[in-house]
């Protein structure tokens, strides 16, 4: 293994030491070292880096961001590395056209998923849509559930498998507590031989794989209609951020001061910074009236006020 590549493998096991997964850098930078070795190369410089980063747009930011790490890491062993600039290529920001689920919507895509065959089938997916609808939490984090993260009597959910590595507590109400035990008991009853801790499984006991839930959300989109849905195929993700628009407008109808519970919200998601959860916040036409209106009822207090 070259010096680069022993560098490489330190500074991947140190990063991840201290929690990070680098999933992406642990793909693109094993291709990065390898190219340098391969033209002898034996010097990171901001000129290789953007030209090997942009030999292909898509995802060039992303890469040369990988790189960029990786050669500040170096640069602290040997002063001739170069760390490329940040924004030396603009990142891609721009935010998709977002779905919002209406309650009838979300009721529709459970109903279509109780007619799947077979039953099993059918009990986990449904299960699944309704979850992601009143916790807002992540497909992959569903995904990862076990039965023992499930705290039955205290009512939570504790989200292991997060982003960030992140662990959280979801609280949940008795309403999903009931329904998470209801799929349980269907689980246990029909996939006996299941020996996996993970909650949601297909019919012959295995895990659900995410490309086995793609495929059945895909049949849902078809059946509820949702799929010719204007420009833009609903994803699964609008879930979480219906779930973000919801308990915002639930909050402003109940005359919430909504300031100090943003931070709430955040947390609930399991985001690090508050500016992760505003980016969920779509201005959806529910939400801009109520907005609307508690701007409209505060400015008539101060025109009262000021009589």
């Amino acid at each position: 293994m070259s010096t680069l590549g022993v560098a490489l493998a330190e500074y991947l096991d140190l990063r991840r030491s201290l929690g990070y997964r680098l999933e992406q850098p642990g793909r693109v930078l094993p291709r990065f070292v390898t190219e340098l070795d391969d033209q002898g190369i034996g010097v990171v410089s901001v000129a290789f880096a953007l030209e090997w980063s942009t030999r292909t747009p898509v995802g060039a930011s992303q890469r040369l961001e990988a790189v960029r790490g990786f050669a500040r890491y170096l640069q602290a062993l040997d002063p001739r590395h170069e760390i490329p600039p940040t924004r030396l290529i603009p990142h891609p920001n721009k935010r998709v056209v977002v779905h919002i689920y209406s309650n009838d919507e979300i009721a529709a895509l459970m109903t279509a998923a109780a007619t799947i065959r077979p039953t099993l089938r059918a009990d986990t997916i449904k299960t699944m849509v309704g979850l992601l609808a009143v916790t807002g939490m992540r497909i992959g984090e569903v995904l990862a559930l076990e039965t023992s993260d499930i705290d039955w009597d205290r009512g939570t959910i504790t989200v292991k498998d997060a982003k960030f590595d992140k662990k959280r507590h979801v609280p949940v109400s008795t309403c999903t507590l009931a329904a998470l035990n209801r799929y349980r008991d269907a689980r246990n009853n029909h996939a006996r031989e299941a020996t996996t801790p993970v909650l949601f499984v297909q019919h012959l006991g295995r895990p659900i794989t995410y490309g086995y839930w793609k495929r059945s959300f895909d049949v849902l989109l078809q059946v509820t209609g949702l799929a010719a849905n204007g420009n833009r195929r609903p994803r699964v993700h609008d879930l979480r951020h219906s779930f973000a628009v919801s308990t915002l407008i639930r909050w402003y109808d109940n005359g919430a001061d909504i300031g100090p519970l943003l931070p709430v919200l955040s947390t609930y998601l399991g985001h690090i910074n508050p500016a992760s959860t505003y980016w969920y916040l779509t201005g959806t036409p529910e939400l801009l009236a109520v907005v609307a209106a508690r701007l409209e009822h505060h400015e008539d207090t101060c025109l009262g006020g000021a009589r």
